[in-house]
């Protein structure tokens, strides 16, 4: 049976005083929601904070704000079945909520919270093993190690990024609110995410994410495909997200702009811009969709890291944005 580590465990009220015990702790204090990421990395020993700050107390993070006529803002810390169940996100939002309702169990939806999927720990066969098996291979880069297993000669790590969430928010071009005590600042979701398997989030280690700000809904769709080995439970071996603003409210399926992320591939979600290039200005049409996910495959580089055969997975992604990109036009 694996084990926590010994840690100090403080439960504040408020986002002030979150960030001021952070601060306080330095590197020595990670966040913790619904923990079903943290406690498991914690167990193998990839994550050995002293202190752990709990946030299951501080009602500000649990909040939604807003219409879908102006945006609306949701709190970082409701849990991920609260999200998928919410009535305004459902009718407004789908393609968010397609996305969260793919993650996970039932039972860990219930733990976990959409603000902790957005800081998910990059994922790898050689990382994500038990300390005793990690040794074994003398460790890795990621964690005690100085060499990327999937790739000798790499000068970084190549963890994936595994979210489901992420792909589908940078494609609507969400926002997020980080907090610290020096202050409130807001990034674009596609501005959070660096492509370093170590060094994954643009985030400092005090900053906490409160909240993510959705955009006013306004004649524009978006989706959410995922691939895995089961239906339920398995992380994605690819994830796309689309979002495709329609010129006319999509009376005539004609594409004003788009924009396509791929996750599952990379250390980040993957911006699939010449993709984009095809769709814009053009009817939605078979060979335009098609065209695109000819397209979107180019800049995937899937490594040996993560389940099935890399090869197949990049030859995957024409297949899953097509369907994507189809789902959108229905």
């Amino acid at each position: 049976m694996m084990r926590l580590p010994r840690f100090t465990y403080r439960r504040p009220t408020s986002i002030k005083e979150a960030v001021a015990l952070a601060a306080g702790e330095g590197h020595n204090a990670m966040f913790v929601a619904g923990g079903t990421d943290l406690y498991p990395n914690m167990k193998r020993r990839q994550q050995t904070p002293a202190t752990v700050i709990g946030l299951s107390r501080i009602e500000e993070l649990r909040g939604i704000s807003g219409t879908p006529k102006t945006g609306l803002t949701i709190g970082a810390g409701l849990t991920l079945t609260e999200v998928e169940s919410h009535p305004v996100l459902a009718e407004s939002y789908p393609g968010l909520v397609e996305a969260v309702r793919t993650i996970s169990t039932p039972q860990l939806r219930n733990m976990g919270t959409i603000g902790g999927n957005l800081c998910l720990d990059t994922r790898c066969n050689y990382y994500d093993q038990n300390y005793e098996w990690r040794k074994g291979i003398n460790f890795c880069m990621k964690k005690d190690g100085t060499v990327c297993w999937v790739a000798l000669s790499s000068p970084k790590c190549l963890a994936v990024s595994s979210t489901d969430a992420v792909p589908i928010l940078c494609a609507m071009d969400a926002r997020f609110t980080l907090v610290s005590t020096a202050g409130t600042r807001e990034v674009r979701a596609e501005e959070m995410y660096n492509n370093d398997g170590i060094n994954y989030l643009h985030k400092q280690p005090g900053e906490l994410v409160t909240a993510i700000t959705l955009p006013a809904v306004n004649g524009w769709r978006a989706g959410y495909k995922k691939l895995r080995r089961r239906g339920a439970f398995d992380f994605p071996v690819l994830g796309v997200g689309a979002w495709i603003q329609f010129a006319d409210d999509a009376k005539t399926l004609h594409v004003k702009s788009a924009r396509i992320f791929i996750g599952g591939v990379a250390s980040a979600p993957i911006r699939c811009l010449e993709a984009e290039a095809l769709l814009e200005g053009k009817l939605l049409t078979d060979e335009a969709i098609q065209a695109a996910a000819d397209e979107a495959a180019r800049p995937a580089r899937p490594m040996d890291n993560t389940d099935h055969d890399r090869l197949w997975r990049k030859q995957m992604v024409t297949v899953w944005v097509r369907r994507t990109l189809e789902s959108l036009r229905a």
